[in-house]
């Protein structure tokens, strides 16, 4: 059915033709047709000596183009890298006689016209013609056969590849070797505000990760575009040249065509950045005149400087991607669209805490309770400050215990600033220490000794002097509290050590026990709590006495 088919489109003009073909002139005899000819021959050679002549068009189809049409549908059987000559045969129809290959492969049909015009029948002339197409064909597959020089030029590529194969890995192995030998002249970290991102043996080995899939992609590069090569060399195969260069260059040419057509929304973008990126600048030049006081606004404070350009750099650049987001590739697929929501919510669901602690950083900072080193006490932590940052504040307590605390929690807390008036009062602070006396000793005694110790104490003020209150009148003692200037509150746990150990050496001077707070006086018998070296040489502990009134 499909081969009646290509004879009628083949030959659909001919229907329309056969009746109006003016190249013969018929003369009629009594029982004999004779026909008489001034055609011209056309020759069919495809190996350029003749095997028949074409003498007739076919509707619009010239002779000429007919023979020539002829030799190339031999010439491609004779390409056939398997060429089957027992495939190629006669086939009748009730137009034409057609030598058919394959049963899909029209060679020629033979019309009743060609075969008038030879004084044969159509018959006839496609037999003959068959026998000499196979003739020929087999002649030239036995004298000139193209089989073995085409598996000789399959050989030769093969080789050919594969030295190309070999010289690209050996040049990437070269190179190789060359940059581990001198890594130290090109790998020296990857560094950012002095933070640092990568070691030099970490570039190192993600170089040449990256390194070797280059290579793998290259190697595999040079022998997918070798395959078209190879496959044109068979005819059989010749049609997976164009589908093997397809899949490469039908993708790339969209990528060209894209990034061709994506060009103007680039230069705007870059048109944006640069815009952006001058106007930070400007801004950034103005905050560090202020954080540098350079420049003084009334109730905008120095250390606020920073932090404030941290905000608006954040903002802006955020504008910046909103302004971006609708030139960018893509945009407006459903996919980015979900990408960019989905992403929002995973922020959104696993940053609250972050955002807290980032919102509470931004607060204190504008409160200033603190800066860095300060000496201060959050909570049941004191501390010098060594780091504030937008998520947490960090301290280093007097046992050189670093101490993270979250901002929320610093927000939510009392915390205590023993450094902020140090440098702006003349006096410092005022530390403190408690000591409870009994009754029997003299206040101005113990006003003496606390006051003496407390001069006696380092890293104190004189002036300011020491002065001492009487906190408290309780059922055993009194409460005395001496309190001392100091400039330097980050030494606090010494000078509180140093100041009870001048207390004490200060009581035992001048004669007065610190008794323990619910001390009976029963002291007649006692030896007294002053250590022997404060004591007199003829010192003796006085007897134990009963009195009896009766």
């Amino acid at each position: 059915m499909r081969i009646k088919i290509l004879r009628l489109l083949a030959f659909f003009p001919v229907l329309f033709s056969l009746s109006i073909l003016g190249q013969t002139n018929k003369l009629k005899t009594s029982d004999t047709t004779i026909v008489k000819t001034n055609l011209k021959g056309y020759p069919v050679s495809p190996f350029k000596d003749t095997l028949f002549y074409v003498y007739n068009n076919v509707g619009s189809f010239p002779a000429k183009e007919r023979a020539e049409y002829i030799s190339n549908k031999i010439k491609r059987l004779y390409n056939e890298s398997f060429f089957e000559k027992d495939s190629i045969k006669v086939v009748p129809s009730e137009v034409s006689t057609d030598i058919v290959y394959k049963e899909d492969l029209v060679i020629m049909s033979v019309l009743e016209s060609d075969g008038k015009v030879e004084n044969q029948t159509r018959s006839y002339i496609a037999a003959r013609n068959l026998k000499l197409i196979k003739n020929a064909i087999i002649y030239q597959n036995e004298n000139y056969s193209q089989l073995p020089k085409r598996f000789g030029y399959t050989a030769l590529l093969v080789l050919i590849i594969g030295l190309i194969l070999f010289l690209a890995g050996k040049v990437f192995n070269l190179i190789k070797r060359y940059i581990v030998k001198n890594k130290a002249k090109y790998f020296k970290g990857v560094n950012y505000n002095k933070v640092k991102i990568l070691s030099p043996d970490k570039q190192l080995f993600l170089f040449l990760r990256l390194y070797g899939i280059i290579k793998i992609i290259t190697l595999i590069l040079i022998v997918y575009l070798s395959l078209p090569l190879l496959f044109s060399i068979f005819p059989a195969t010749k049609d997976y040249t164009t589908t093997l260069l397809k899949w490469i260059l039908t993708p790339a040419k969209s990528a060209l065509m894209g990034f061709v057509g994506f060009l103007p929304s680039l230069f705007t973008i870059i048109v944006i950045v640069i815009i952006f990126k001058y106007s930070l600048k400007v801004i950034k030049f103005f905050f560090y005149e202020i954080k540098s006081e350079n420049i003084k606004i009334d109730g905008f404070y120095s250390d606020w400087a920073l932090p404030t350009f941290n905000v608006i750099r954040l903002l802006m650049y955020a504008f910046m991607l909103v302004i971006i987001f609708p030139y960018l590739p893509g945009s407006d697929s459903p996919i980015f669209k979900g990408v960019s929501v989905f992403v929002g919510v995973l922020f959104s669901l696993g940053s609250s805490n972050a955002i807290a602690n980032m919102v509470a950083g931004l607060v204190i900072t504008y409160m200033r309770p603190f800066k860095i080193g300060d000496y201060i006490k959050i909570g049941d932590v004191s501390g010098e400050v060594i780091e504030k940052t937008a998520l947490v504040t960090r301290i280093r307590t007097p046992k050189f215990e670093d101490i993270t605390i979250p901002n929320s929690t610093v927000l939510s807390s009392t915390s205590t600033n023993y450094s902020a008036n140090t440098k702006q009062s003349t006096s410092g602070l005022l530390i403190h220490t408690t000591v409870t006396i009994g009754y029997d000793v003299p206040w101005a005694e113990i006003h003496s000794a606390l006051i003496e110790a407390a001069l006696n104490t380092e890293m104190t003020e004189k002036e300011p002097k020491p002065f001492v209150l009487q906190t408290s009148l309780d059922d055993f003692y009194v409460s005395y509290q001496i309190n001392v200037y100091t400039k330097e509150p980050t030494k606090q746990p010494r000078i509180y050590s140093s100041l009870h150990q001048n207390i004490q050496d200060s009581f035992n001077a001048a004669g007065i026990e610190i008794m323990s707070p619910h001390y009976s006086a029963l002291r007649e018998g006692n030896v007294t709590t002053i250590p022997p070296n404060y004591l007199k040489e003829d010192y003796e502990a006085p007897a134990f006495i009963f009195k009896n009134k009766s």
